[in-house]
């Protein structure tokens, strides 16, 4: 559940408004990979030394499954030719735009079931010269008994959009059962019945799993008009460079950005000045995946977010937001090492956790499925991620006595209002406004607009959009 309370995750590694691309020191050595430049220097304040450079992606190398361009119209023809086509649904197609941009290096493609077994069980995977690299959610690729059977002693397929185009082959397959209850379990920490993302891409899904390596015939595009927000790892990190960036602090969030947020943002910047650091740039990374249905769609909180940058809330000139492209599995401590670990491998630096990371209500008890600390305590912990350093923060709350959303102080607990997500989608709801200081007003007029968009549409007998698109 999204909330203010956070923490800073230190990696030993180093925007503006829009992401815009300018070619850069990115070198490219082999077909599939990418070798970024990095800085280097050395900060130390309290004994913790911090390393300024791009951090190296997890493997060394940070992967492009897109085919080149010169190569595309020949692999497209290929593609044709190929007997067997899996259908690819929105999830899937989310994934393959994730593996495609190399946000979960190494991995060349769907998991096999070696690859997965070492995801569910260990929440990492061993690479082939012994090293660990974290992969907490299994990315896969489901298919059912009639798609087994025609591909048969295939060794490669092609998969297809909802219309039938193809969008990319995978090869040297691999097929393996589909073991839904233990996967389930293994990454929620419960069976229960009502999990979005499972009810979503795994419960009625085929009862096999087909892995493989993946050749993408060209980039994964929405024709959304979000597009230009969607910046691949590669050109992040090249960003990164042209800025001049001595230090990246990511941010994830799938809700609206209320001054809690840009509150525990910009106090991040201030300490890593006050560490030394001359050019700290945030990096604001909306979910764009799958979202369960009461969620803000992408379109309207990206709206949002560029009310909050016009206001001034957050400072352009230090602020890039770019569209992460996973799916969400509101999986808690599980998956916060998923949205890590892809953000290490598009170059930032420093994670904001913030409490009950990827969280959210159990599904038929009235309580959270997950410990509100237990995301930011795995993140020290878990495997894969041992670059990282965690620097916590206090809880941010409406302090009624300033008018400003502030950090908690435990002493004067009655002065302080906590505003969840629920109540703001609520009062946005009933268009009542929050207290002055919780959201810049024009940021909170667009919550209040879509939610008469809701209301007008069912008016009209129109189905809404209840989920955000990729």
């Amino acid at each position: 559940m999204a909330s203010s309370a956070a923490a800073i995750v230190f990696s030993d590694s180093p925007f503006r408004s829009s992401p815009l691309i300018h070619n850069h020191h990115v070198s490219r050595h082999a077909p599939g990979s990418v070798s970024v430049v990095s800085f280097n220097r050395r900060v130390s304040r309290r004994g913790l030394a911090v390393k300024s450079a791009l951090i190296e992606p997890d493997g060394g190398k940070l992967m492009n499954l897109v085919v080149e361009e010169s190569r595309r119209r020949v692999m497209k023809r290929e593609a044709e030719t190929v007997s067997v086509r899996i259908k690819l649904n929105r999830v899937d197609l989310e994934w393959v735009h994730v593996l495609s941009e190399g946000w979960a290096s190494p991995l060349k493609g769907f998991m096999r079931q070696s690859e997965f077994l070492q995801t569910l069980h260990f929440n990492s995977f061993r690479l082939e010269d012994g090293s660990v690299v974290n992969m907490s959610v299994p990315i896969v690729l489901a298919i059912d008994d009639d798609q087994k059977f025609r591909i048969g002693d295939s060794n490669r397929v092609t998969l297809v959009d909802s219309v039938g185009n193809p969008i990319a082959i995978l090869t040297d397959i691999e097929i393996y059962k589909h073991p839904k209850e233990e996967r389930i379990a293994r990454t929620w920490g419960t069976t229960a019945r009502g999990l979005p993302y499972a009810e979503e891409a795994i419960t009625k899904a085929g009862n096999w799993l087909i892995g493989g390596d993946l050749q993408v015939l060209e980039p994964i595009k929405y024709n959304d008009g979000l597009d230009r927000f969607r910046l691949s790892p590669s050109q992040l990190r090249e960003e990164f460079v042209r800025r001049g960036a001595d230090a990246v602090f990511a941010f994830q969030l799938r809700n609206p950005v209320h001054n809690g947020h840009a509150l525990l943002m910009t106090d991040t910047r201030r300490r890593l000045l006050e560490m030394g650091y001359k050019n700290p740039v945030l990096l604001l990374n909306p979910l764009g995946g799958f979202t369960k249905a009461d969620d803000v769609p992408l379109s309207w909180r990206m709206r949002q977010h560029e009310k909050v940058l016009e206001d001034g809330v957050l400072d352009p000139e230090t602020t890039v937001v770019s569209i992460f492209p996973s799916p969400m599995l509101y999986a808690g401590p599980t998956e916060v090492q998923w949205h890590a670990k892809a953000r290490i491998n598009a170059g930032a630096n420093f994670y904001i956790v913030g409490r009950d990371p990827a969280g959210m209500g159990h599904p038929t008890e009235k309580r959270d499925l997950y410990d509100a600390d237990h995301g930011k305590k795995v993140l020290s912990m878990a495997p894969g991620l041992e670059r990282l350093n965690i620097l916590p923060f206090k809880v941010a709350a409406y302090d009624t006595t300033q008018g400003k959303m502030a950090f908690f102080d435990p002493s004067r607990s009655q002065d302080f209002l906590f505003i969840s997500g629920t109540k703001m989608r609520g009062l946005a709801k009933n268009k009542q406004n929050p207290p002055d200081g919780f959201m810049c007003p024009s940021g909170w007029k667009v919550l209040v607009d879509y939610y008469d968009s809701l209301s007008a549409e069912s008016g009209n007998g129109r189905v809404s959009e209840a989920v955000a698109s990729a």
